[in-house]
C-alpha cells in the first residue's frame, strides 16, 4: 500500500482548464453550456430538454427522462439514478426534477413556447405548449450562466433590493427563511458540521459519495454527470488514487473548517421549506429554488447547497424546531454571495435522456 505522503505527492497539480489550452473537457463544457440563438426561428422542442438537463440537481445524477409529445414533453423521474443513502426518501429526487421542470418552463417562454404542467400519477410532470411571444428575459439569459459555486465567496453583503427580487422569484408557495445575521450563521453552521460529521462517519454514505465524484477529466468525459472534482476547486487525480485520497482528505476537522469559511465568506444563505413531505410539494421547492438562482445568477451571484441538516434526520428536526416550524420539513440550505467562476460540470445530452 502506498503512504499517505506517496499518495499526495503523486496527485496531479493542476485542475481542469489551467494547462495553458482549450482542453477536451473544456471545450466539451463550452458547448455544453450555452442555448440556442433565440432569434433564429423554430427553435425545436429538443432545445428546451437541452436547457432542462442544465437544472441544480442532487450529486449531478440527473434523475429524469424526457418524452416529446406534439406540443408536449413529459419529465419523469428516473429511478436507477437514486441516490438511496443521502436521500432514501427521493426527496432531492423530486427536487430536481422540480428544477428541470422550471428551467424548462423559463427555456420555453424565452423561444415562444408557453408552458402549462400537470403532475402526473407517480411523480411525472407533463407540460403542454402553446404559442407565445418569444420574450428572452434576464431569466432565460441565466439558463446556461447559472452553477453551484463550492469554494469560498469574497464576503461582500448583498443589497435589500436585490434580497426583496430574490424572495419574489422564489414566490409564495415555498417559505423562505434568511440567514443573514452573525448568530443566526452561527447557529446555522453548527447544524451544517454537526450533519456534515454525521455523514462523514457512514461508511455507506461515503460509499454513496465515492461512487457519484469525478476524480478527473477522463472520467467527467466519459460519464457526463457526477461531480467533478474541479468544480469543487479540488485536485483532480486518477479514480484509483482519488478514492484513496478521499478519506484523508475529507477528515472531520478539516471538513467542518472548509465548511464554517464557506459559510462566513458568503453574503448570507436562505432556507427553502415547503407546503408539504409530498413529491409535489418537493416538485413546487426545486421550481421555487430555480428561479430564486435563476435571478440570484443575473444579478452576479454564485449559490451552492448546503444540505447536511436536512439530508440527517435528527439534524433535520433541529432545524425544523429552530425555524418555529416543527410539524414541517426543510427541504433545502442554500448560501448565497460573490465569488469566483469554477469549471462546469458536464450533463448528458438530450439524446441520452429522451424515451423514445
Amino acid at each position: 500500500m502506498p503512504t499517505r505522503r506517496a499518495l499526495i505527492a503523486a496527485t496531479p497539480l493542476l485542475v481542469a482548464g489551467c494547462s495553458g489550452g482549450e482542453s477536451r473537457y473544456d471545450r466539451a463544457a463550452r458547448d455544453l453550456w450555452r442555448l440556442p440563438d433565440p432569434g433564429g426561428g423554430g427553435v425545436p422542442m429538443i432545445a428546451l430538454i437541452h436547457a432542462a438537463t442544465l437544472a441544480a440537481n442532487g450529486h449531478n445524477t440527473q434523475p429524469w427522462r424526457f418524452r416529446i409529445e406534439p406540443r408536449a414533453i413529459e419529465i419523469l423521474p428516473d429511478f436507477s439514478r437514486r441516490t438511496p443513502v443521502v436521500d432514501p426518501d427521493d426527496h432531492h429526487l423530486f427536487v430536481s426534477l422540480g428544477c428541470a421542470l422550471e428551467t424548462l418552463l423559463q427555456a420555453g417562454l424565452g423561444y415562444g413556447w408557453a408552458g402549462e404542467p400537470e403532475i402526473l400519477p407517480g411523480g411525472g410532470v407533463r407540460i403542454a405548449f402553446s404559442s407565445a411571444p418569444a420574450r428572452p428575459g434576464v431569466l432565460f439569459q441565466a439558463i446556461p450562466r447559472r452553477a453551484s459555486t463550492r469554494t469560498n465567496y469574497d464576503g461582500r453583503l448583498v443589497d435589500a433590493a436585490t434580497l426583496r427580487r430574490l424572495e419574489a422569484a422564489a414566490g409564495p408557495d415555498v417559505a423562505l427563511r434568511w440567514v443573514l445575521e452573525p448568530d443566526e450563521r452561527a447557529r446555522l453552521t453548527d447544524m451544517i458540521v454537526a450533519g456534515n460529521s454525521a455523514q462523514l462517519a457512514d461508511p455507506a454514505f461515503m460509499r454513496e459519495l465515492a461512487d457519484w465524484i469525478r476524480f478527473d477529466a477522463k472520467e467527467a468525459l466519459a460519464r457526463r454527470d457526477g461531480l467533478f472534482a474541479a468544480a469543487s476547486g479540488n485536485l483532480t487525480a486518477p479514480r484509483w488514487l482519488g478514492e484513496r485520497l478521499l478519506h484523508m482528505v475529507m477528515t472531520k476537522q478539516g471538513e467542518a473548517d472548509r465548511l464554517a469559511g464557506w459559510v462566513r465568506s458568503s453574503a448570507g444563505a436562505v432556507i427553502f421549506t415547503g407546503s408539504a413531505e409530498t413529491p409535489a410539494s418537493w416538485i413546487a421547492v426545486g421550481r421555487a429554488f430555480t428561479r430564486f438562482a435563476l435571478t440570484a445568477t443575473a444579478a452576479g451571484l454564485k449559490l451552492a447547497f448546503l444540505n447536511q441538516p436536512v439530508e440527517d434526520p435528527s439534524m433535520r428536526r433541529r432545524m425544523a424546531a429552530w425555524l418555529g416550524e416543527p410539524a414541517k420539513r426543510p427541504d433545502l440550505v442554500v448560501r448565497f454571495g460573490y465569488g469566483p467562476e469554477l469549471p462546469r460540470s458536464l450533463r448528458r445530452g438530450p439524446q441520452a435522456v429522451l424515451l423514445r
